[in-house]
Protein backbone atom coordinates (compact mmCIF):
# COMPACT_ATOMS: atom_id res chain seq x y z
CA UNK A 1 0.00 0.00 0.00
CA UNK A 2 2.72 2.47 0.99
CA UNK A 3 4.65 1.89 -2.22
CA UNK A 4 1.59 2.57 -4.35
CA UNK A 5 0.84 5.79 -2.50
CA UNK A 6 4.46 6.91 -2.84
CA UNK A 7 4.20 6.35 -6.60
CA UNK A 8 1.11 8.56 -6.76
CA UNK A 9 2.94 11.26 -4.83
CA UNK A 10 5.94 10.99 -7.16
CA UNK A 11 3.57 11.51 -10.12
CA UNK A 12 2.48 14.81 -8.58
CA UNK A 13 -0.90 13.70 -7.26
CA UNK A 14 -0.32 15.36 -3.90
CA UNK A 15 -3.33 15.94 -1.64
CA UNK A 16 -4.23 15.93 2.04
CA UNK A 17 -5.98 12.58 1.63
CA UNK A 18 -2.95 11.03 -0.09
CA UNK A 19 -0.63 12.38 2.61
CA UNK A 20 -2.98 11.02 5.29
CA UNK A 21 -2.88 7.57 3.67
CA UNK A 22 0.90 7.71 3.45
CA UNK A 23 1.10 8.78 7.08
CA UNK A 24 -1.08 5.85 8.12
CA UNK A 25 1.05 3.43 6.08
CA UNK A 26 4.25 4.80 7.61
CA UNK A 27 2.79 4.47 11.12
CA UNK A 28 1.94 0.85 10.36
CA UNK A 29 5.56 0.35 9.27
CA UNK A 30 6.73 2.11 12.47
CA UNK A 31 8.47 4.73 10.34
CA UNK A 32 7.45 7.56 12.65
CA UNK A 33 9.60 10.32 11.13
CA UNK A 34 8.16 9.71 7.65
CA UNK A 35 4.66 9.46 9.12
CA UNK A 36 5.06 12.81 10.86
CA UNK A 37 6.34 14.40 7.65
CA UNK A 38 3.37 13.20 5.57
CA UNK A 39 0.81 13.99 8.24
CA UNK A 40 2.25 17.47 8.74
CA UNK A 41 1.80 17.99 4.99
CA UNK A 42 -1.79 16.71 5.24
CA UNK A 43 -2.71 19.30 7.88
CA UNK A 44 -0.79 22.01 6.02
CA UNK A 45 -2.91 21.28 2.95
CA UNK A 46 -6.14 20.91 4.95
CA UNK A 47 -5.96 22.42 8.45
CA UNK A 48 -9.51 21.15 9.12
CA UNK A 49 -8.52 17.47 8.82
CA UNK A 50 -9.03 16.38 12.45
CA UNK A 51 -8.08 12.74 11.84
CA UNK A 52 -4.75 13.87 10.39
CA UNK A 53 -4.07 15.99 13.48
CA UNK A 54 -4.77 12.92 15.63
CA UNK A 55 -2.32 10.70 13.72
CA UNK A 56 0.26 13.49 13.51
CA UNK A 57 0.35 13.66 17.30
CA UNK A 58 0.75 9.90 17.50
CA UNK A 59 3.64 9.93 15.01
CA UNK A 60 5.30 12.79 16.85
CA UNK A 61 4.98 11.08 20.22
CA UNK A 62 6.39 7.81 18.89
CA UNK A 63 9.24 9.54 17.05
CA UNK A 64 11.41 9.70 20.16
CA UNK A 65 12.38 13.31 19.46
CA UNK A 66 13.52 15.37 22.43
CA UNK A 67 10.36 17.48 22.26
CA UNK A 68 8.05 14.66 21.18
CA UNK A 69 5.55 15.20 24.00
CA UNK A 70 5.31 18.92 23.33
CA UNK A 71 4.85 18.33 19.61
CA UNK A 72 2.16 15.71 20.18
CA UNK A 73 0.38 17.89 22.71
CA UNK A 74 0.32 20.85 20.32
CA UNK A 75 -0.99 18.70 17.45
CA UNK A 76 -3.65 17.05 19.60
CA UNK A 77 -4.80 20.39 21.01
CA UNK A 78 -5.09 21.79 17.50
CA UNK A 79 -6.87 18.63 16.39
CA UNK A 80 -9.30 18.85 19.30
CA UNK A 81 -10.15 22.43 18.39
CA UNK A 82 -10.69 21.43 14.74
CA UNK A 83 -12.74 18.36 15.66
CA UNK A 84 -15.01 20.42 17.90
CA UNK A 85 -15.46 23.06 15.17
CA UNK A 86 -16.26 20.36 12.60
CA UNK A 87 -18.64 18.48 14.89
CA UNK A 88 -16.39 15.41 14.77
CA UNK A 89 -17.35 14.14 18.21
CA UNK A 90 -15.57 10.77 17.99
CA UNK A 91 -12.20 12.31 17.16
CA UNK A 92 -12.76 14.99 19.81
CA UNK A 93 -13.37 12.29 22.44
CA UNK A 94 -10.26 10.36 21.37
CA UNK A 95 -8.08 13.46 21.43
CA UNK A 96 -9.37 14.41 24.87
CA UNK A 97 -8.33 10.96 26.13
CA UNK A 98 -4.92 11.24 24.45
CA UNK A 99 -4.30 14.65 26.02
CA UNK A 100 -5.29 13.39 29.48
CA UNK A 101 -2.93 10.41 29.14
CA UNK A 102 -0.14 12.70 28.00
CA UNK A 103 -0.77 14.94 31.01
CA UNK A 104 -0.54 11.92 33.33
CA UNK A 105 2.75 10.88 31.72
CA UNK A 106 4.11 14.36 32.34
CA UNK A 107 3.08 14.17 35.99
CA UNK A 108 4.91 10.88 36.52
CA UNK A 109 8.20 11.00 38.40
CA UNK A 110 11.21 10.72 36.13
Amino acid sequence: MREGLEKLLAKGQDSAVLRFGLGQACLKDEDYAAAALHLAQAVAQNPHYSAAWKLLGKAQLESGAADARAQAQASWQQGLQVAEQQGDTQTAKELTVFLKRLQKLGASPA
